[in-house]
């Protein structure tokens, strides 16, 4: 995949698909997608290709390990929560006979995007959208996903005021004139 194109879009295969896609989104939240681009590789292959069962064996020893690696993005909460979605994975698909079966229960999007945010760790309405996308579920247009409108509508609002002269309070939010 060339750097700076959108993540590939295909229906998993196997749970080692599930979980690379969900992992994307982790390692992406607040990094630049250059950065995990450019590591993707390496994160692959330092998580075992994603495999479910053996990730979630991951212990402390492994984690020290991946901490160390150079081909990694090297943050301790995230390395955790790739290991706990792990865990939450295998248990959806047990639960439910099957990961996508988790996925069809759950409704209309908007639902299934609120439980995966429930359900996994690292997982906000940014890395619900990117994971559904990627994984081949139906989605709105990023232009219509709930918080892509709600966070263009704030900035709307923000350029309005700040272009009639209103200035922000410091410190206290975006409240209206000063």
């Amino acid at each position: 995949m060339p750097v700076g194109s959108p993540p590939p879009r295909r229906r998993p295969k196997n749970l080692a698909g599930y979980l690379e896609a969900l992992s994307r989104p982790v390692f992406q939240a607040g990094i630049s997608w250059r950065v995990v681009d450019g590591k993707w590789d390496g994160i692959r292959t330092a998580f075992k290709e994603f495999e479910p069962d053996k990730v979630a064996r991951f212990g402390p020893k492994q984690i020290d390990a991946l901490l160390a690696n150079e081909a990694m993005i090297r943050s301790r909460p995230k390395i955790e929560a790739v290991i706990d979605n792990a865990h939450t994975l295998l248990e959806l698909d047990k639960e439910h006979g099957g990961f996508r079966k988790y996925l069809k229960a759950q409704g209309d999007t908007p639902a299934l995007a609120t439980d995966l945010q429930r359900q996994f760790r690292f997982i906000g309405p940014s890395g619900a959208y990117t994971f559904l996308w990627m994984v081949g579920e139906p989605v709105p247009s990023h232009d219509e996903w709930p918080t892509a409108r709600a966070r263009g509508r704030s900035r709307t609002a923000k350029a309005g005021r700040r272009a009639a002269g209103e200035r922000p309070v410091p410190g206290a939010g975006d409240n209206g004139p000063r």
